[in-house]
């Protein structure tokens, strides 16, 4: 890959614009940009007119974790920023849960009451009053 060959103007002016950037703008970015790729991997965010891509639904995974890894250095200062996010990266795990198959299990049903004494009663390990 070959390095592009900037003007002394050019390297000016992207010096200028990093000067401006701050890591909370990054962050920020950068907390976005997974959420909306997290999306695309879950096939929720096709363009219009393309087909949905193929899910990849570890992608999916680690863009949620990445997110969730963020959050927490963001809300300090953006907190009342973040309801929007919050709400797509709410959304986004709902339907990986959904598309992995991650439904709630029902609850297991309470094994049947034995009849007469149980093992530790029958092996005579256990003190029962009145016997």
């Amino acid at each position: 890959m070959s390095r592009p060959d900037f003007s002394e103007d050019e390297l000016r002016a992207l010096e200028a614009e990093m000067e401006k950037l701050t890591v909370d703008d990054v962050l920020l970015q950068t907390l976005v940009t997974l959420i909306n790729l997290g999306a695309r991997k879950a096939g929720l965010a096709a363009p219009p007119g393309d087909e949905p891509p193929k899910r990849d639904l570890e992608q999916v995974k680690q863009a949620i974790d990445g997110a969730r890894a963020l959050l927490p250095l963001l809300e300090p200062r953006h907190a009342s920023q973040l309801g929007p996010v919050k709400d797509a990266l709410s959304r986004l795990q709902m339907a990986f849960v959904q598309l992995s198959g991650g439904e709630p299990k029902p609850a297991e049903e309470p094994p049947e009451p034995e009849e007469g004494p149980g093992p530790a009663q029958r092996s005579g390990r256990l003190w029962v009053p009145g016997q």
